[in-house]
């Protein structure tokens, strides 16, 4: 019972760090990110079946996250208010072409960031994009300005060249 109990403690408290640590994804991730995880995993087994080596300790230290989890899957599934708070929400980063440095920081991201996810999409000017959204899982949606729509007449037909 006192796996069980540290499991759970021990779970809510990475629950917490992974939530407040912002949005970011596995590639995003530095080598000292790596390693801190690598080591954190260590940590949370010795505080989590202490001396206890035992095949019986693990399954049971195991099995707790794995519940806990689909508790909180569980949960965000039946009760739709309690997805925001359990899986965050999107954030916009960048509204017509400016990037929103408040919401940047907030997320612990640089503008930077954003050239770089532009530019694996072949965005090359921030100007390009009329809206960047952070999504819940660390990625980037981006919707650029639609150069057809500048083509177009006042009553929305197309113009074409006659030649």
């Amino acid at each position: 019972m006192d796996i069980l109990i540290r499991s759970l403690v021990i779970f809510a408290f990475l629950w917490l760090v992974v939530r407040v640590g912002g949005k970011r994804e596995v590639a995003q991730l530095s080598a000292f990110d790596m390693i801190l995880l690598i080591t954190v995993g260590d940590l949370v087994s010795q505080g989590i079946v202490q001396e206890d080596y035992s095949v019986t300790a693990a399954l049971i230290a195991v099995a707790t996250f794995a519940l806990a989890g689909m508790a909180l899957n569980s949960i965000g599934l039946h009760v739709p208010s309690f997805r925001p708070w359990l899986a965050g929400r999107p954030r916009i980063v960048v509204r017509d072409g400016e990037p929103l440095l408040e919401t940047l920081r907030g997320e612990r991201m640089t503008i930077d960031d954003i050239h770089e996810a532009a530019r694996q999409r072949g965005i090359r000017r921030l100007s390009d994009i009329e809206l960047c959204v952070l999504e819940t899982d660390g990625a980037f949606s981006f919707f650029t300005r639609d150069e057809d729509a500048d083509d177009e007449d006042e009553d929305g037909a197309p113009d074409h060249d006659v030649t």
